[in-house]
């Protein structure tokens, strides 16, 4: 099926839009006619039309509203729904009559629900599929996507635009993570909640996003995938990276799935199995997610051994340890790379003229960019991790414009960054950040992240 319109309509129908600001029919049509709720600033009004469905309302929000779908005189890309489940199937009806192009059903109380809900389920999907009309959901958060300015869901805001396609089982995971990036400033190209995947599923997201101009990286939270060859065969074949947190990895776990999503969610050897099978990068937490994500979006692989540099030396020490424990191989340092760092002139007598390069707690910006460039300048280095500790002479922002302009220079070669502090840092931080290179708090973040880069 076409799934384009679902995440590029020039114009969505919103069926149960209420004039209840408690409601999530409301909260969907304030986020698509206004932004968001909060009115950030990146959040914008989507830019197509939109027809809110009310029987009992002229118009909300300053937009006029129709009794049904049918009464439409345009053709309509999207339609999403969001009216008690037992009438959803008579909806899903004037959607098929009107020939809507795709449908998100954000209404509960299907499949995860028991059998009676289960059946309901199904009798949309079978309708569905013989009208060849995608659908999401049901009991789903709806699709976001920042580059359209669709916000299509009852999230209370849009996260700022990005590479990072999100697409998660989990409407409240997704809804948190939106509050985090926005905190954050992590960019995602989509994020996608689809619930019960009743007809579409994982699989069917990797496809399209693999192919979407705005996305470079796939990370995934799922509970449980109705085809596990399928989805196999399909991760085998997508370019892009995929990284997945997976849940229902104790039997407790499996049985709290199956009253959230109706899912069945089997053993958690298997998945691991199937996940490595097809090139899919596990995490663990949440947190684990996103980090390795961000390093895969913004960075190329790591060919070579890493280099570390450093103005404390017990964090060099300790990422060391880190990159060790990962099978991240540190570079040795050769005698003609140390000629060249003497004979810059801007070392300090006491630095370790070893990886890792520790040039000492009074290195300013002229020092880091020497130690930075001189490493990266060897083929035998394939990445750099930099990490910065604030003194009281230290230039945390020209240091980090040290590193914007090395990762100009060197674009073939990944560059990680530990800005370790926090107000004092913050400005410093966000310059990396902005510039697409990412910066972790932890040292055994970054050692992670850079391992990720080596699959």
């Amino acid at each position: 099926m076409n799934l384009d319109k679902l995440f590029n309509p020039k114009n969505i129908a919103i069926i149960g839009a209420s004039r209840d600001e408690s409601s999530v029919g409301f909260g969907i049509l304030k986020n698509l006619t206004e932004g968001c709720v909060f009115n950030c600033e990146y959040c914008k009004p989507f830019p197509g039309k939109i027809y809110p469905i009310n029987p009992k309302a002229d118009s909300i929000l300053g937009v006029k509203c129709y009794e049904n779908i049918l009464n439409i005189e345009d053709s309509v890309d999207l339609a999403v729904i969001v009216v008690p489940a037992r009438i959803v199937n008579r909806v899903v009806d004037d959607c098929i009559n009107k020939k809507v192009k795709g449908i998100i059903i954000i209404s509960a109380g299907f499949g995860e629900f028991g059998e009676e809900g289960n059946q309901m389920q199904e009798e949309i999907v079978a309708k569905l599929n013989k009208a060849k009309i995608p659908m999401i959901g049901p009991n789903c958060l709806g699709i976001i996507m920042p580059h359209h300015n669709m916000n299509a869901s009852f999230a209370p805001t849009m996260p700022p635009s990005g590479n990072i396609a999100f697409i998660s089982q989990s409407g409240a995971l997704a809804d948190s993570i939106i509050d985090w990036s926005v905190e954050n400033r992590y960019g995602f190209s989509a994020i996608v909640s689809y619930g019960n995947k009743a007809m579409l599923d994982v699989y069917d997201f990797l496809e399209y996003f693999d192919k979407d101009k705005n996305t470079k990286v796939i990370a995934l939270y799922i509970e449980g995938v109705k085809d596990g060859r399928k989805f196999i065969e399909i991760a085998s074949k997508i370019k892009k990276p995929i990284i997945v947190l997976k849940a229902g990895r104790t039997d407790e776990g499996m049985k709290a799935i199956s009253s959230h999503t109706g899912s069945l969610a089997g053993s958690y050897e298997i998945y691991k199995a199937a996940f490595k099978q097809s090139n899919v990068l596990v995490a663990d937490t949440v947190e684990e997610l996103f980090d390795n994500a961000k390093a895969l979006a913004n960075m190329p692989k790591l060919n070579g051994h890493v280099g570390i540099v450093t103005n404390g030396g017990g964090c060099g020490v300790l990422c060391a340890d880190y990159c060790s424990e990962m099978g991240v191989p540190l570079a040795e340092l050769k005698e003609n790379t140390l000629k060249k760092l003497d004979k810059s002139g801007k070392m300090h007598p006491a630095y370790s003229r070893r990886n890792p390069l520790d040039i000492v707690g009074d290195a300013l910006p002229e020092r880091y960019d020497t130690a930075v460039d001189t490493l990266l300048s060897e083929d035998y280095i394939g990445g750099l991790i930099v990490i910065q500790t604030l003194q009281s002479i230290t230039k945390p922002e020209e240091d980090a414009q040290v590193i914007i302009q090395a990762n100009k220079k060197y674009p073939n070669k990944p560059i990680l960054c530990v800005y370790m502090g926090g107000k004092f840092s913050k400005k410093s931080m966000k310059m990396l950040e902005e510039a697409g290179i990412p910066d972790y708090n932890d040292l055994k973040k970054v050692a992670r992240a850079m391992k990720v880069l080596m699959s």
